[in-house]
C-alpha cells in the first residue's frame, strides 16, 4: 500500500501524485509500487528491500543524494490473553526533496503523524521530520517498557498465589521482549551517533537540539530496559528457587509420612508370618496389644520427626 502526503496550509493532506516536499509511506508495498519508486527516483534497489526485511539491523547509508536510515520500532500484538512485544524495522529514505518511509506492519508511530498528533510537523522539512520520527520512536519504546513493567508486576502477583507454569511462561515472554528492545535500542543508538556526525544537521543547527533530545530519550529507554531486565531476571531466579524449595518441602513431608505409616506395616508383617512362638500368639486380646504397640511406636516416630521439623 502506497500513500502520499503533503503539508498544505499547515495541515497534512493526502495527495495522489508525487510532488516536491511530499512524504511517501509504503506499508507492505506491491512489486509494482516498489519498481515505480525505484524508476522514478533512480533508487538503489536494495534500499526498499532492506527496509522490508524484518531481520534487517539498524543502520544508515548514504550514496550521493540518497540516504537510507533503518531503525527498529517497537511493535505489540495480542497473543492469547496477553500481549507480545517485539521490534520491526522502519526504513527512511531521503531523495530528491522527497522522504519515503517503508514498513512491513502498521505502526502507531506513523499513525501519530498521519492523524496530525505531532506538533510542528511539515513534510517538506525532511531533517526535522526524521528527527521527529526518531523522537516519537524513542517515546514509544519508553511507553511500552512501562507497559511491560506493569504486566510483569501483575504476573508476579498471580505467580505468588498460584505458582503455575502459565505465569512462568508469561514472565519468560516479557523477558524475551526486553531482550528484543535492548538489542534494538543499541542499534538505534549507533544510528543516532552517526547522524550526529553527518553534515545534514550542520545545515540546520536548530534541529541539533531535537537530535540531542532523541539521544537522551533513547538512552533513557536503554537504561530502563536494562533495569527491568535485571529485575525480571532476579525475579525469575527467585521464583525458580521458591518452586524448587516448595518441591523439596513436599518431598520431605511425603517421606516422613511414609516412615510413620511403614511402622504399622512392619508390625503387621512380623505378626502375620505363619510360624509358631510369636509373642502374644496365645494371649487373649493379643491383636489389640500388637496394634497398640505399633500405634505407640508410630506416634513416637511422628513426635521425633515433628521435633526435627520434618512436617
Amino acid at each position: 500500500m502506497k500513500r502520499i502526503y503533503l503539508t498544505v496550509d499547515d495541515h497534512l493532506t493526502e495527495i495522489n501524485t508525487l510532488e516536491k516536499g511530499c512524504w511517501v509511506h509504503l506499508q507492505n508495498p506491491t512489486r509494482e509500487e516498489i519498481d515505480g519508486l525505484n524508476a522514478r527516483f533512480a533508487l538503489d534497489p536494495t534500499y526498499i528491500q532492506a527496509a522490508l526485511d524484518e531481520e534487517e539491523s539498524a543502520r544508515i547509508e548514504r550514496d550521493g543524494d540518497q540516504t537510507l536510515i533503518i531503525v527498529d520500532i517497537p511493535y505489540v500484538e495480542t497473543e492469547g490473553n496477553g500481549y507480545s512485544y517485539t521490534t520491526v524495522p522502519l526504513g527512511i529514505i531521503m531523495v530528491d526533496d522527497v522522504i519515503i518511509t517503508v514498513s512491513t506492519r502498521e505502526s502507531t508511530i506513523i499513525t501519530d503523524f498521519t492523524e496530525e498528533r505531532i506538533r510542528g510537523f511539515w513534510t517538506f522539512k525532511r531533517t526535522r521530520f526524521i528527527l521527529q520520527l526518531l523522537h516519537r520512536n524513542a517515546s514509544r519504546f519508553l511507553a511500552y517498557l512501562k507497559q511491560i513493567d506493569k504486566a510483569s508486576m501483575f504476573v508476579q502477583t498471580r505467580l505468588e498465589a498460584s505458582m503455575r507454569n502459565q505465569e512462568l511462561l508469561q514472565m519468560m515472554k516479557l523477558e524475551k521482549s526486553l531482550v528484543f528492545f535492548s538489542t534494538s535500542l543499541k542499534g538505534n543508538e549507533m544510528v543516532l551517533e552517526k547522524m550526529m556526525r553527518m553534515d545534514m544537521l550542520r545545515k540546520y543547527p536548530e534541529d541539533s537540539d531535537l537530535l540531542e533530545d532523541v539521544i537522551i530519550e533513547n538512552k533513557q529507554a536503554m537504561e530502563m530496559c536494562a533495569i527491568y531486565r535485571d529485575i525480571m531476571s532476579g525475579t525469575m531466579d527467585a521464583f525458580a528457587s521458591i518452586i524448587s524449595n516448595n518441591l523439596n518441602i513436599v518431598m520431605k513431608v511425603l517421606t516422613s509420612l511414609t516412615v510413620v505409616l511403614s511402622i504399622p506395616t512392619l508390625f503387621a508383617s512380623l505378626w502375620g508370618m505363619n510360624v509358631t512362638g510369636l509373642p502374644f500368639q496365645n494371649t487373649p486380646g493379643g491383636f489389640w496389644i500388637v496394634l497398640g504397640i505399633s500405634l505407640v511406636v508410630s506416634m513416637a516416630a511422628f513426635v521425633l520427626l515433628w521435633r526435627k521439623k520434618m512436617f
